[in-house]
């Protein structure tokens, strides 16, 4: 028992150096992903997507690194107890060989990711829509896709499923309002009171650099028994466009009242006939 506790203790200095090692090389791993992180962010210079990219692959790179450390301080552990852990690696590649081949969905997920990130398909701060989900992008790993949508809700998606992938913000976003007008206002001075609308939006200090173009009045567009449409879009930064959209739709309203433009609702005209009935001479019984 005596020998026990005195091999213990001549393995305690060298664990506990180990231990000390690993701890030291995660806390040097978290400086440098946070120093790298903010020089990525202070590069005005860089494109946006491209910021966003690099700090997706400075998160997983540290997320990897962490992983390495703490594994090869468990084997180092493992070995200076006197376990050989030749055996324990030997029957690792074994058992990973059997879960590699029944664990199709996992490699699946894990190419699907990598491709996302070589492709820069989105990055975390993107607002992307997968299937009938779409949100921020959270977070990214090599296995799963991580959005939160407009309710809150974080959506886990493995890598694997994204299939097909729609990038709200990458490069530039569109903002757009409908306006339904009466079938009896006047068209021409209708789009005319809208392109003064928006030229004068475009100069608006608060707004104007979030605008990568000067936005447009299209129409009329389709109509339908009721109304006649008229169309305002504009490019914009990525991400602003449904800023920009709630404050374009708030303005229209405002203009709308100002100069008299009436916008329809749904409605029906029902035509009620009074018919007389007819006088029937009355019957005589005898």
């Amino acid at each position: 028992m005596e020998e026990k506790i005195t091999a213990l203790g001549r393995h305690l200095p060298a664990a506990a150096l180990i231990v000390g090692v690993a701890i030291l090389g995660l806390i040097a791993t978290q400086i440098l992903r946070r120093w790298i992180l903010r020089s990525i962010r202070a590069q005005e210079r860089l494109q946006l997507d491209r910021r966003k990219q690099a700090i997706t692959l400075v998160e997983i790179s540290a997320w990897a690194l962490s992983v390495i450390i703490v594994g090869a301080a468990v084997l180092m552990l493992l070995s200076e107890f006197g376990i050989n852990i030749a055996p324990l690696l030997a029957s690792a590649g074994v058992v990973g060989l059997a879960v590699g081949l029944g664990a199709q969905t996992l490699a699946k997920d894990l190419i699907g990711g990598l491709f996302v990130l070589v492709e820069n398909q989105y990055t975390v701060g993107d607002t992307i829509r997968v299937g009938t989900l779409s949100g921020e992008v959270e977070r990214l790993t090599l296995r799963t896709t991580c959005i939160r949508d407009g309710n809150g809700q974080l959506h886990i998606i493995p890598n694997g499923e994204v299939r097909i992938v729609s990038n709200l913000t990458k490069e530039w976003s569109v903002a757009f309002v409908d306006v339904r007008v009466a079938l009896e206002e006047d068209l021409d001075r209708v789009i005319q009171v809208l392109g003064e609308f928006v030229d004068a939006f475009a100069q608006d200090p608060n707004f104007a650099s979030q605008l990568l173009e000067a936005p447009k009045v299209l129409g009329p567009t389709p109509l339908n028994e009721w109304a006649v449409n008229v169309r305002v879009t504009v490019k914009t930064q990525p991400g602003k466009q449904d800023v920009i959209t709630r404050e374009l739709q708030k303005r229209v309203l405002v203009v709308c009242e100002r100069e008299g433009i009436a916008l329809p609702y749904p409605r029906h005209e029902v035509w009620v006939r009074n018919i007389e009935p007819q006088d029937k001479g009355s019957e005589t019984v005898q």
